[in-house]
């Protein structure tokens, strides 16, 4: 079913973006791998085509804090390939203090949210081209149940958990607003919960708990391999659509963050964005 399929997985090099690479890797696509660390993407890279036998897998080093390297792996995406099925927007941190990056940006807001609205849409030409696309961005069941968009860089006050929940609603915020400007076109824009993941965000943010990585990357492979599923500008958690936080739902708060997030983006990228 996904056999030559082309899928670009962000944040493939640890957690459950690893273990989702290893059961993508299995099902013969052609895999792109995103990381930051470029000896530890080039040993999974040849570990899986070992593995696996699928020979087709590739490893492109960026840093999803940095506007420059986002387009940078964005380029590279064009020169090498035709178009992209699937852009799985997975990679995620969790700073338990305030980190203020050099492009001025608060670095979970940025690495967590903006680098996904800023790739996405430098690579949705790509993703145009493709027959029945998807793109699967991954929240949190913890995503905030409000938004202030006076602390979206943490203007006034900064707690590593209310950073986290807000990059997450603002994925979902993302999900519903791409969702709705591509309803013409043949993409589909979802968002979901993994599950509650032993990783070492969860451990970092909130301590050693919670299910494997296999039971993450189901919940990925879920949205990536069923054909049958037709929805866009939905919220999964278990297999299942559910309902998100009530603020998500609000159009003006949609694209009041697509404007600002916009207006940021093309603040800092060499290529312009928009849509």
């Amino acid at each position: 079913m996904l056999a030559n399929k082309i899928i670009l997985l962000t944040g493939a090099t640890d957690g459950i973006g690893y273990q989702t690479a290893i059961e993508l890797a299995k099902l013969n696509p052609v895999l792109i791998l995103h990381g930051k660390n470029l000896k530890k993407g080039e040993e999974i890279k040849n570990e899986l085509i070992s593995n696996t036998g699928n020979k087709q897998i590739h490893y492109y080093n960026a840093d999803l804090s940095s506007f420059g390297q986002i387009g940078a792996f964005s380029e590279v995406v064009h020169k090498e390939f035709q178009h992209i099925d699937i852009l799985i927007n997975n990679a995620g941190i969790y700073e338990a203090n305030k980190i203020i990056l050099e492009n001025g940006f608060e670095k979970t807001f940025m690495v967590n949210y903006l680098s996904s609205f800023s790739l996405t849409l430098s690579l949705l030409d790509l993703l145009k081209k493709a027959d029945n696309a998807k793109i699967i961005n991954v929240s949190s069941m913890v995503h905030a149940s409000s938004i202030d968009f006076g602390n979206l860089n943490a203007e006034k006050s900064y707690s590593g958990e209310s950073a986290y929940s807000l990059s997450k609603l603002c994925n979902i915020l993302f999900s519903y607003e791409l969702a709705e400007k591509l309803k013409s076109q043949d993409i589909r824009v979802n968002a979901l919960h993994p599950g509650v993941i032993n990783t070492k965000l969860l451990r970092t943010g909130w301590g050693p708990f919670g299910d494997s990585v296999k039971e993450g990357a189901k919940r990925i492979l879920f949205l990536v391999k069923d054909e049958n599923l037709a929805v866009t500008g939905k919220y999964f958690e278990q297999d299942y659509e559910v309902q998100s936080a009530q603020v998500s739902y609000n159009e003006a708060t949609r694209k009041k963050l697509w404007k600002i997030s916009l207006s940021w983006a093309n603040r800092f990228l060499k290529k312009k964005i928009s849509l």
